[in-house]
């Protein structure tokens, strides 16, 4: 099922499917900035990435003795979420532990997503909350993406990405969608990384010491983009399918599995730990221009 929210600024559209945001316009043009969610290319446009991000090695993880299988990214993003709460400038969604989530993640825990709208900024919230009576493990991240260009290479070109405080950054190299102890430095002209469709021809950029806390998409004029925030994500990631006219913005609190990993959840890089009725809360932002 679909939610909309509207205000002066913006018009939003969220599927109650992964609480998944699937269009966000800017009312003056009513330009939608988010990717279509094209089959041929990828057939996601802002999924929820939990309780892990990234891949597992053999999609497995270990806790207590035993072996879970949990597949790239997480369940969360499957799941039809409950809407609880829906006014003139918030939609809330719970999804919540069963006995059909326990087969391959024993936890208990209310996981919430909410989208606020204020002015012409649209503002994403994770809430993790620990309803069991153990320590909860989980990664989470966000995956959205966003419009690029008008359908060509030329246009995809003229894109940039504007980082506020980093000029370089390293990219640590993917194998077989684990994280690699090797890495490349990339240095950015004047804080900026050029878009182009060879930039993810081998997977996606991963970066675990990114300074910045504001991304600017825009074109070489300036005037067509967005400014994405995001506080609090030790990880990021850059990403877009193969000849793709969107870029994936993917704020994260937790990573792929690394190449040499024990698969012991408790061990793996990133992971975050909650105890019993705790609760744990990220947020980004965006806002068009």
């Amino acid at each position: 099922m679909m939610y909309a929210l509207e205000n002066d600024f913006l018009q939003v559209e969220v599927s109650g499917l992964g609480a998944e945001l699937k269009s966000l316009k800017f009312k003056p043009d009513l330009k939608e900035r988010m990717w279509s969610g094209d089959p041929i290319y990828w057939n996601k446009t802002s999924p929820l990435l939990f309780p892990i991000v990234g891949s597992l090695k053999q999609n497995e993880y270990k806790f207590k003795d035993k072996v879970y299988q949990l597949n790239r990214h997480g369940f969360a993003r499957e799941m039809e979420f409950e809407l609880v709460e829906n006014n003139s400038t918030r939609l809330k969604f719970r999804l919540n532990s069963s006995e059909k989530t326990k087969n391959f993640y024993p936890f208990d825990f209310s996981l919430y997503v909410e989208y606020e709208l204020n002015d012409a900024v649209l503002y994403c919230n994770y809430e993790v909350v620990n309803i069991g009576h153990d320590e909860m493990l989980f990664s989470i991240g966000a995956h959205p993406a966003f419009v690029v260009g008008n359908g060509t290479e030329a246009s995809y070109n003229e894109y940039a990405l504007h980082f506020n405080k980093d000029n370089k950054i390293n990219c640590y190299k993917i194998y077989d969608g684990l994280i690699g102890e090797d890495y490349k430095e990339m240095v950015l002209k004047n804080n900026q990384l050029s878009l182009s469709y060879d930039l993810f021809y081998d997977d996606a950029l991963v970066f675990k010491s990114l300074k910045s806390d504001l991304i600017i998409l825009s074109n070489d004029g300036g005037q067509t983009g967005l400014k994405f925030e995001f506080k609090d994500f030790p990880y990021f990631g850059i990403w877009a399918a193969e000849n793709a006219n969107f870029v994936c913005l993917e704020p994260w609190c937790g990573i792929a599995d690394s190449v040499n990993h024990n698969q012991e959840l408790s061990e793996k890089e990133g992971i975050n730990s909650l105890s019993p009725t705790e609760t744990f809360e990220r947020s980004w932002s965006v806002s068009l221009i």
